[in-house]
């Protein structure tokens, strides 16, 4: 790492409350269809136009559209940061004036220096602690965020990296500090400043707050640390990238500054941190009846009920009198029947193949789906209990629970009997992609989800980190 911070992208209270000025504890989860407070919008993401570009220049820079996009984005981050500062950081706040910018592009007779590294074939972007300064690369690495997930994706990045000026601006860190810790603040500060802009108070972007949203979180779990438990993997999981930038979103700065190690050891619970190769278990477990038939014991031992679903391996076109078929799995609350067809359930579970061009847009593999199979389980638990079955709540209670059960599939304390199922590295992070992509997990027995990934990985999230008593609180 040395003086760099390096790019990354983020990933909590699971509270869910604000206070009203009387005192009163009121829940943000009570509209199910608002994301972090905020109402679900579906207006254009991405630059304002008719917005005059910013003054600022970079060294370097060919003003060209990249550019351009990199200093219209820090311009409305240093806005946002002039306003806020002061709210949390005692001394004044600083603006950045030093930007450079490069394409990894060039031939090495062309190569500068950034932060005293060539910038030769360097795709990245970062800011430099030595001077101060932030620089990007404008010829591979952000044209690839903006072809796999869009402009909001560029402004992400530079928003993170500015959080990194905000540390030191405001010393909230210091070279002791893990840089898992600098890696998360940034990540949450850039949370806070993508909400300042889903507010509709940047000047020159915008971004809505469902699939806009989607692909800024989906940009977050593309660029991870596949094994967060190898020494060199320093700024965690996507899963947890996420839960930081969600952090920032919902309840701002403030919640950023108190991102600690204490608080990520909290977070990660007893979740797998290193991959099947150091725990002597499958990393890509096979989508097979055998083990569909594990995992439903499991859940059974896990989250047990009254009167347990049948399962039926045939098929998940059950043509229910109560519900719609949700391939690959279907639950039906007439029969109290899970039926899932398995193929199709296998090709949702291929692994993601690494000699793709760009970034990856969705992290696939056995969990990915896993998950929905479990959520089906989740959707009869929540029949036992009586409680409906269709509506956006219903979905994120499914999210909710099966992310309880997630959890209990890696818990150390858990017991495990030969040829379990458990949980490994890189397991969440599927799970997150699939509820971003098309939210099946979060979904009600008509298969109807709520726009807002945010909203869907938020309630899968506080079940990973909370119980069924979360759950079933949040989502009343």
């Amino acid at each position: 790492m040395g003086v760099l911070a390096i790019l990354v992208l983020a990933a909590a209270l699971l509270s869910g409350c604000t206070r009203t000025t009387d005192g009163r504890a009121v829940s943000i989860y009570d509209d199910p269809f608002q994301v972090g407070g905020l109402p679900t919008t579906n207006e254009p993401s991405g630059p304002r136009p008719g917005v005059p570009d910013s003054a600022l220049t970079a060294t370097g820079a060919d003003n060209g559209e990249f550019d351009k996009l990199a200093l219209n984005a820090i311009d409305d981050i240093q806005t946002y940061w002039q306003g806020e500062y002061h709210n949390e950081f005692d001394g004044e706040f600083s603006p950045v004036t030093k930007f450079f910018s490069w394409t990894a592009k060039a031939p090495r007779s062309q190569e500068t220096q950034f932060c005293k590294e060539t910038t030769y074939h360097l795709v990245n972007a970062a800011y430099c602690r030595l001077d101060s300064s932030i620089g990007w690369d404008r010829g591979v690495l952000l044209p690839m965020m903006q072809d796999s997930f869009g402009k909001m994706a560029v402004v992400m990045v530079l928003a993170h990296e500015y959080g990194h000026a905000i540390q030191t601006m405001s010393r909230i860190v210091s070279a002791k500090d893990p840089v898992i810790v600098k890696e998360q603040q940034a990540d949450c500060f850039a949370g806070a400043f993508i909400r300042h802009v889903a507010e509709g108070k940047s000047r020159h972007f915008t971004i809505n707050t469902a699939d806009g949203l989607n692909s800024v979180l989906a940009a977050t779990v593309a660029i991870r640390d596949a094994n967060p438990g190898d020494p060199e993997a320093v700024h965690g999981s996507a899963f947890e990238r996420v839960t930081a930038v969600q952090i920032g979103f919902t309840d701002g700065p403030k919640a950023c500054k108190a991102i600690d190690m204490k608080d990520i050891n909290r977070r990660r619970k007893n979740l797998p941190e290193a991959l099947a190769a150091d725990t002597g278990t499958q990393d890509q477990a096979e989508i097979s009846k055998d083990n569909l038939v594990t995992l439903s014991r499991q859940m059974a031992a896990i989250m047990p009920v009254p009167h347990a679903p049948t399962y039926d391996y045939h098929g998940a076109k059950l043509h229910c009198a109560d519900g719609a078929d949700t391939v690959p799995v279907t639950y039906c609350p007439a029969t109290n029947t899970i039926g899932t067809d398995i193929p199709a359930l296998a090709e949702r579970g291929t692994a993601s193949t690494s000699d793709q061009e760009g970034f990856p847009t969705r992290v696939t593999g056995d969990y990915d789906a896993f998950v929905v199979f479990v959520s089906r389980y989740t959707l009869a638990v929540q029949g036992n209990a009586g409680q409906r079955l269709t509506g956006a709540k219903t979905g994120l209670r499914a999210a909710c629970l099966s992310g309880v059960i997630t959890a209990k599939l890696s818990d150390t304390n858990h017991t495990f009997k030969p040829g379990d199922l458990r949980l490994t590295a890189g397991d969440l992070d599927k799970a997150v992609s699939g509820l971003l992509t098309d939210g099946l997990a979060a979904s009600d027995v008509e298969g109807k989800t709520v726009p807002s990934g945010f909203s869907r990985v938020d309630a899968f999230r506080a079940g990973v980190l909370g119980t069924q008593q979360t759950c079933e609180a949040r989502y009343t």
